[in-house]
């Protein structure tokens, strides 16, 4: 079984820098206006104040699992997100992407959870920080990694 941990830690970083790229692009868009976004003010009129939780926590988020830096916490951050806009957006139009309903949301899902579990494994910047690994730390410190 140990062997096969090479295989774990490239897999979770093809999975980290995918679906990292996907949450900082999405939230450009929503904070800066980037690759034909809204920008905040579109964003402010249909979410309120919630919006710069969102915009903030996808760009700054994708950015964390990009880097391998916060992986859990971002990745928890975001499926937050994903939940929230199923509830509040899509789950209304059904599953399917084409008619605006939450398939895209549930993949997204789907690719942050391996992370929050398995964490951001060997390729990661927050393994060369000092600070509590999830093999020396109690539970709520592994977000850390």
């Amino acid at each position: 079984m140990q062997g096969d941990r090479a295989a774990v830690n490239w897999s979770l970083l093809v999975l980290r820098l995918v679906v990292g790229i996907i949450f900082m692009a999405h939230g450009a868009q929503k904070l800066f206006g980037a690759f034909g976004g809204q920008g905040m003010e579109g964003l402010l009129g249909m979410l309120g104040p919630v919006a710069w939780l969102v915009a903030i926590g996808e760009f700054f988020g994708g950015a964390g699992l990009v880097v391998g830096f916060l992986a859990r916490f971002s990745a928890a951050a975001n499926m937050l997100t994903m939940f929230g806009a199923i509830w509040m957006v899509h789950g209304k139009n059904g599953f399917f992407a084409s008619s605006g309903g939450f398939e895209y949301n549930l993949a997204l899902l789907g690719l942050l959870f391996p992370i929050l579990v398995a964490g951001p494994g060997a390729f990661s910047v927050g393994r060369f920080l000092p600070l509590p690994k999830a093999s020396d730390a109690p539970g709520p410190l592994k977000v850390l990694e």
